[in-house]
């Protein structure tokens, strides 16, 4: 049986490894979206690889890879931008940012391995294209959630719906042999 500790901190570490490099080049740039903003571009990422998944061709060479990776890292940035006051420097210090993301990422982990514990690891059974589904359907989630002012009734809020995005996209990183690479 597969080490999902080590396979899901692997990921983790790549997406993080290239987050951090995106801050020094960068800075904190991402500060200026506002939380719909980091919706969409999770949006974008997850049709681009359901389109991909379709098509099977891709006319600007980027992969499905790419895509999940980058869904990992929105969904840290929104979970970071919800965690923040609306006054905070927008500039975050590099270390500041580190220490957020690793926290973010701790938090979330503790939250699959509680579901995993539930579910009995169904996510290495399912299909790829079931995991962007499933983002898919979290994303039309957040957005109603949005659209009603971050109310809900019954539901889980943003930051849990960010959560199981995150996770569903390092469980199909862990399938595509992203774990392997590092």
């Amino acid at each position: 049986m597969a080490d999902t500790t080590t396979e899901y901190n692997n990921v983790i570490k790549h997406c993080k490894d290239l987050f951090l490099k995106k801050t020094k080049d960068y800075g904190t740039a991402w500060r200026i979206m506002r939380p719909p903003s980091i919706t969409d571009q999770i949006y974008i990422k997850a049709q681009r690889i359901r389109t991909l998944e379709v098509k099977k061709v891709s006319k600007v060479g980027e992969d499905i890879l790419g895509e999940y990776i980058g869904i990992v890292n929105y969904c840290v940035i929104a979970m970071m931008q919800l965690a923040l006051p609306e006054e905070a420097e927008e500039n975050l210090g590099y270390n500041i940012v580190d220490k957020q993301y690793s926290e973010k990422v701790d938090e979330t982990r503790d939250l699959m391995f509680a579901k995993n514990h539930d579910y009995g690891e169904a996510w290495r059974e399912m299909r790829i294209s079931s995991l962007t589904d499933l983002i898919l359907m979290k994303i039309h989630r957040v957005k109603q959630i949005e659209d009603n002012g971050g109310q809900t009734l019954v539901s889980e809020g943003l930051k849990a719906n960010y959560q199981d995005m995150l996770n569903y996209a390092v469980f199909a990183l862990i399938k595509l042999g992203l774990a392997e690479q590092n």
